[in-house]
């Protein structure tokens, strides 16, 4: 799968005026910062933290995200004072802020609806059916009802899975109604962070794909799809947790294939309604059909954008060109890259990752990064939402990028320490 380049030359971003919606701890704050004041652009982040170390966080705008309409009206005041030229949501909870600020300035945007379904996978999954995209049987549990008269007719194995999480956090198979119960009871602790009462009191149960899976990333502009790349998942995932690990590029899919692929997607975007900016797919691919899991509107996800990075050209580079509408032109990675993101096994206080140097030794490794500091807890799937750091590697072939991520894996030693919850003491 070779990418579309666009054929008009993109003018330039210097002294463009950028907003970045994002939260105040998100890590693509740095890069898409860095990428902006490369390019000659002034930032404003839109955040909801004041008091963040991060001196343009601290500086920004000031918004409460739950609530969009005073956070549109602070927005038009900000660009009264500077005029925006472009507005970028960095994360999957600030699209559809974005969505709604660029419209009203009239700026590259997406429909709001279109980027609320690329975040509610029960949104995205009844837009799907109505545009007559293969959709896996589903159905909403109301976490609030008895669970027992909601279990008819669902098949099994079936996948639960919360509204609007992302990295797999709270994704688990059930193979029964007793594995679909307890199911649920995990994952019910799970969204009770959610502020919204829905997505607090609702999980989509679906039809269980036993199939390869693919990650797709690629960009909209006027709503046609630009594929930037196609990765392969090598490594199975069956459940009962979906822990993603490697993503390799180019993928060993046959050319019709991956054409499916991208048809596919590029219906489920046009019925979600997205019509430019980046997008993030999941898919997973059996002998009926491609199936579309979820097109996320933003770059892919933690620091595996890295691995497409090449030369002066980065993926927050593309997304920011989008959002200002002067688009530049993806090249297509060249040779075979991967990257793996390093698994949290078992819970307990990191205390050291051992075996670092030999792992670097590997051939075919090219960085390994720990991001995660000693003294920090460590939680697994399906509660976490964090991955211990990532190795890149690159090779002649997918297969011998595989292999050098799944050797440096095998040299690492994860050691830590047990946690203990400690019930308070009432007197």
């Amino acid at each position: 799968m070779k990418t579309a380049p666009l054929s008009m030359p993109a003018p330039s971003l210097a002294n463009k005026h950028l907003l970045l919606i994002a939260h105040h701890n998100s890590y693509r704050l740095a890069p898409y910062i860095h990428t902006a004041h490369r390019a000659g652009m002034r930032v404003t982040v839109a955040s909801e933290s004041r008091y963040s170390l991060i001196s343009e966080v601290a500086a920004g705008l000031h918004l409460d995200f739950s609530d969009h309409d005073d956070a549109l009206r602070r927005i038009l005041a900000a660009h009264a004072q500077q005029p925006i030229h472009g507005i970028l949501g960095s994360d999957d909870a600030t699209v559809e802020l974005a969505a709604r600020a660029a419209r009203a300035l009239s700026l590259p945007h997406n429909p709001p609806r279109a980027a609320a379904c690329s975040q509610r996978k029960d949104l995205a999954r009844a837009e799907l059916l109505l545009a007559g995209c293969p959709v896996p049987l589903n159905c909403l549990l109301d976490l609030s009802q008895p669970l027992q008269k909601q279990m008819a007719g669902l098949p099994w194995p079936c996948v639960v899975k919360p509204l609007n999480m992302s990295a797999s956090r709270g994704v688990i198979r059930a193979d029964n109604e007793a594995e679909l119960l307890a199911a649920c009871e995990r994952i019910r602790a799970i969204i009770a962070e959610n502020t919204d009462p829905f997505t607090q009191n609702h999980v989509l149960v679906e039809e269980y794909i036993d199939g390869d899976e693919i990650a797709f990333d690629g960009y909209l502009h006027d709503g046609r799809l630009h594929p930037v790349a196609l990765f392969d998942k090598p490594e199975p995932l069956t459940g009962p947790y979906f822990e993603e690990t490697i993503y390799v590029t180019p993928s060993r899919l046959d050319a019709a294939t991956q054409g499916k692929i991208m048809n596919r997607i590029e219906q489920a975007c046009h019925a979600y309604g997205l019509r430019t900016g980046m997008i993030h797919a999941e898919c997973r691919i059996d002998a009926r059909d491609v199936w579309v899991l979820e097109i996320a509107s933003r770059t892919i996800g933690g620091d595996c954008g890295r691995l497409l990075d090449q030369g002066d050209f980065s993926l927050e580079e593309l997304a920011i060109s989008l959002a200002v509408g002067a688009p530049v032109a993806a090249p297509a990675p060249t040779g075979a890259r991967g990257v793996m993101m390093i698994p949290v096994r078992q819970r307990g206080l990191l205390k050291r990752v051992e075996g670092q140097l030999d792992a670097r030794r590997i051939a075919g490794i090219d960085k390994l990064d720990i991001i995660i500091p000693p003294g920090h807890t460590l939680t697994p799937l399906p509660e976490g939402n964090q991955y211990l750091g990532y190795i890149f590697a690159s090779g002649d072939n997918s297969e011998a990028v595989t292999r050098s991520l799944q050797q440096a894996y095998q040299r690492l030693n994860v050691v830590t320490a047990p946690v203990f919850n400690i019930e308070p003491v009432s007197v």
